[in-house]
């Protein structure tokens, strides 16, 4: 018998203190109004909260990615992408938190290049090109393929190879940039990039990514390194710690641009390949927004036509010859080209 109380009151107990969780827990039917839920660079941000209950509302304290905010925006300083509203809402004695995701666009269509080809040059056809860059008038490239992946300073008028590093088998080359003598390279899925010094190619040391899904592309402005994923995120990160310092997200007018790859930075834009795609993207790197487009379809068949041929991929910018070298995973050729809007 006294077994049979002792089960009683435990279910009794277990049962009123779940039904206290979930009184405790409940919320009320507040939530962020905005006019819409897509918005474009420049439009006017007007928040306010749905109270279909009419409740007390004493305080409302807004924030958009934390940051406070006021409930009259205009979107004119701000990066693109995917927004997180967050409302602290008080009510009586009680504050709750509500949120909402917006996306913003770019308010721009981007613009149509086109280019003229000052030069062609060869290529080694065995390269499967991740990264190019100039440095003090030398051009590095960056190889993938697992047990085929390497660092190499290149001739760009003969194709020679003047030094070649080779890593590790494990590791499937990326990008390349090049700051203050110091070579970055990434690699692809292990989520670890390298440091080397550019006139020796020894190893400085390793760095290991943070939110970033996988190391694709990076370049700089002198001051910062800017990485892709893969996705429509370019991150930022400080040469000297290697640590994500946030990210823009590159976006048109129409949405977001997944499969971000190479970059270079070109007279304070981005320039990126998006992978699979023939042509390169212009952004702004304030706002993420995509304000040109360069095709370069019709060079894939200038180049030989073989089996392991595969997409355009390489942007290095020679700021002595004021021209912008292009090549391709697996091409037989390097392009010096100008643009030209349309």
């Amino acid at each position: 018998m006294q077994l049979s109380k002792y089960f009683i009151l435990l279910t009794l107990s277990l049962f009123l203190t779940n039904c206290g969780d979930k009184n405790s827990s409940k919320q009320s039917s507040l939530s962020i109004n905005t006019p819409k839920k897509s918005l474009m660079l420049g439009d006017t941000l007007k928040l306010s909260i749905n109270n279909p209950e009419k409740l007390d509302i004493t305080n409302v304290s807004y924030q958009i990615n934390n940051k406070p905010v006021e409930s009259t925006i205009i979107l004119n300083n701000t990066s693109l992408g995917e927004k997180s509203i967050t409302a602290q809402v008080t009510v009586g004695e009680k504050t709750e938190t509500i949120s909402k995701t917006i996306q913003v666009f770019n308010n721009i269509i981007p613009s149509i290049y086109t280019y003229e080809i000052v030069n062609t040059f060869p290529h080694d056809i065995t390269s499967y090109t991740q990264g190019l860059e100039f440095y003090n008038g030398e051009l590095y490239e960056s190889t993938g393929q697992k047990k085929e992946s390497k660092l190499r300073k290149v001739n760009f008028e003969t194709g020679e190879v003047l030094k070649n590093l080779d890593l590790e088998d494990q590791y499937f080359g990326e990008g390349l940039t090049i700051l203050n003598d110091k070579i970055y390279q990434l690699t692809w899925q292990a989520k670890r990039g390298f440091i080397y010094d550019v006139n020796t190619f020894e190893k400085l040391s390793t760095f290991n990514y943070g939110t970033s899904k996988e190391g694709w592309g990076i370049c700089n402005d002198g001051k910062t390194l800017f990485k892709s994923d893969g996705t429509e995120k370019i991150f930022l990160l400080n040469p000297e710690t290697l640590e994500e310092q946030g990210h823009i997200q590159v976006y048109t007018e129409k949405g977001k641009i997944p499969s971000i790859n190479e970059l270079e930075w070109i007279d304070g834009k981005i320039y990126a390949n998006r992978y699979q795609r023939n042509g390169v993207l212009i952004i702004n790197p304030e706002t993420g927004g995509v304000e040109g487009v360069i095709d370069f379809r019709p060079l894939t068949k200038l180049v030989k036509q073989h089996p392991e041929l595969d997409v355009l991929n390489g942007i290095a910018y020679n700021p002595v010859r004021e021209t912008i070298f292009v090549t391709g995973k697996n091409w037989d050729k390097l392009f010096e080209v100008k643009i030209k809007k349309q």
